[in-house]
């Protein structure tokens, strides 16, 4: 499958817990005032690749914790993405996603490729960066409002669990 993408990090290390192959998809809806990344907001941007140039780059570093969906916004091209999330977690690593929505509003999508992104997630930080409540401070968000949510336990609890 193909994606838009803005860039990839190959082993990053502030883009979720442990060295990361971060992936910045290319497109957003939200153009937050102040966005670390406002080069990804044009959807007709960056470059297209092949999920399977990404997995085979991915599995070629053997001290990637997992990898990170960033952005742009990675619900607006979920389906890729969900199938590559399935290919990562096979090779047990795990999932973290970026994204400007809330959960609560991904929970309610009716759409069957949002769905599978979350339920491939491990690790979503939701909602859109507000500059007002901007913290340098913060493990993993730029802002206050952001959330850290556990999906894996979030799932098995059946409400939201939010890491600190």
């Amino acid at each position: 499958m193909e994606l838009q993408i803005a860039g990839i990090v190959a082993e990053s290390i502030v883009d979720g817990p442990g060295i990361r192959y971060a992936l910045f998809v290319q497109g957003c809806p939200h153009h937050c005032p102040g966005c670390h990344n406002p080069q990804t907001h044009p959807f007709e941007g960056g470059r297209t690749v092949d999920t399977a140039e990404i997995f085979a780059e991915f599995c070629g570093d053997p001290i990637l914790k997992g990898i990170t969906f960033s952005g742009g916004e990675p619900f607006c091209q979920p389906a890729p993405l969900a199938e590559l999330a399935g290919q990562v977690h096979a090779r047990g690593k795990d999932v973290v996603v970026f994204t400007g929505y809330t959960y609560e509003q991904l929970a309610a999508m009716d759409s069957p490729s949002v769905q599978a992104l979350l339920a491939e997630t491990d690790l979503l930080i939701d909602g859109p960066f507000m500059e007002e409540q901007k913290n340098l401070e913060l493990a993993f968000r730029g802002s206050e409002n952001q959330r850290v949510i556990d999906m894996c336990k979030t799932r098995e609890s059946g409400r939201l669990v939010l890491r600190a």
